[in-house]
């Protein structure tokens, strides 16, 4: 059995049915482990993986073991880990795993440490808290790894930021902003498990209730759609002129925060920020306003203001904190404004993961074999993994499309011809 920190490696059992389960509805990646189990495309390649520990999470483990790689793998959120997947992505998978769903900082840290151990040649992140430890605690690593790839849009924004101030040591591709990931992860995925978190941890009726969603990303689009298809009323806050031209234009109410702070029943931050609701927001809302967030980091709700201004603090169901202020309004909390979709419920759905943990396989095969001189940034994922994901989805779904004619290819590549 593999090394491991998890809850219960017990638990196993249960984890390796929901692991079947989920790997169901992932046909692409399913067709990218059978060639990987013949090419061995990532044989010798050790791999950190710094991911959610879900279901999905675990198909893919089984499909870069299956292409010859050998992995450790921590979480990259310390309430996103789903138990007894971790105990049969060691027992049944045999992937070291290091990880427990409610786990305190300094043991998340620790994890991603154990994750180190690996010596990776590769890196995958969800968040750039495992890139970023590797590049301040272990820089000893460094020259052995070769590149990496990362999940979501916060891990990117600060990969970026990395690599403008020349501080980023080896190449990264940001998976998140394939067309196959982001048009369909952050907004179908985003979208359904955050109405699905809110619903599992309040059992609150989302029709006729005033909802409030700061940002307007993909992944704001997609839970606004979501609750405005359940007959909520959607306000939108942003930041950005063009997004909220285009909520607007979309049919939703725009206006800022501190406004919709006075009317709004449960609110969602989704902007990859910090402090988006902030102590005068608190001070504005009404009694029993549902607050939480659906970005990767807790720090979209600013939570020592609300602390500072509650008088008391207490759980009242699972994932559930009643704040009760000094004015006597309560406002709940859900998750510890963690991340409410992996917390509080089970994640993005497995069909949308197919496609991006399909990009994970392929990109991990793309930097392993070297073909292009690759400089210390990010890139995009290469359009033809692109392309080829959305025609295999397409394809296991018994969709079918048109293709170009040799005149209408001539044409598009021609200048001459006019009215």
């Amino acid at each position: 059995m593999a090394k491991y920190d998890v809850r219960d490696v017990n638990l196993s059992e249960r984890g390796k049915l929901k692991i079947e389960w989920a790997g169901m509805q992932m046909p692409v990646l399913n067709i990218i482990t059978a060639e990987f189990e013949k090419t061995k495309p990532l044989k010798g390649v050790r791999i950190a993986a710094c991911l959610h520990v879900t279901t999905e999470t675990a198909n893919l483990m089984k499909t870069l073991k299956a292409g010859g790689a050998e992995i450790h793998l921590c979480a990259s959120n310390p309430l996103s880990t789903q138990d007894d997947v971790a105990a049969s992505i060691v027992k049944d998978i045999g992937v070291p795993t290091f990880a427990i769903k409610g786990e305190d900082k300094d043991t998340y840290y620790r994890h991603i440490a154990d994750a180190l151990e690996i010596r990776p040649h590769i890196t995958l992140d969800d968040g750039a808290d495992l890139v970023s430890t590797l590049h301040k605690e272990r820089k000893d690593l460094l020259d052995n790894v070769k590149g990496g790839t990362e999940e979501t849009t916060t891990g990117v924004i600060r990969l970026r930021a990395m690599a403008e101030k020349g501080e980023l040591r080896y190449p990264i591709i940001a998976v998140n902003d394939a067309y196959t990931k982001y048009l369909f992860d952050n907004r179908y995925g985003t979208g359904q498990s955050t109405i699905d978190g809110i619903m599992r941890a309040t059992n609150r009726l989302i029709a006729g209730s005033v909802f409030v969603v700061s940002g307007y990303g993909w992944c704001g689009r997609g839970v606004a759609a979501r609750a405005k298809g359940l007959g909520a009323r959607v306000i939108v806050t942003e930041t950005s002129p063009l997004k909220a031209l285009e909520a607007t234009m979309d049919g939703y109410e725009v206006m800022p925060i501190v406004e919709a702070s006075k009317i709004g029943d449960i609110f969602v931050t989704a902007t990859g920020n910090i402090n988006v609701i902030s102590e005068r927001c608190f001070n504005s809302m009404k009694d029993g306003a549902i607050v939480c967030n659906t970005g990767h980091f807790n720090v979209e709700i600013d939570l020592k203001a609300l602390q500072k201004l509650s008088v008391s603090k207490r759980a009242i169901r699972d994932f559930v904190e009643e704040y009760t202020l000094s004015n006597g309004k309560r406002i709940y909390l859900l998750a510890e404004g963690r991340l409410v979709n992996l917390a509080a419920a089970e994640g993005h759905p497995s069909a949308v993961m197919d496609m991006s943990f399909a990009n994970q396989a392929l990109s991990v095969e793309y930097l392993v074999k070297g073909d292009k001189k690759l400089r210390n940034t990010v890139y995009k994922v290469p359009d033809d993994i692109d392309n080829e994901i959305a025609r295999l989805k397409l394809k296991v779904m018994g969709i079918k499309i048109d293709t170009l004619t040799a005149e209408q290819r001539e044409y598009l590549d021609s200048w001459e011809m006019g009215t």
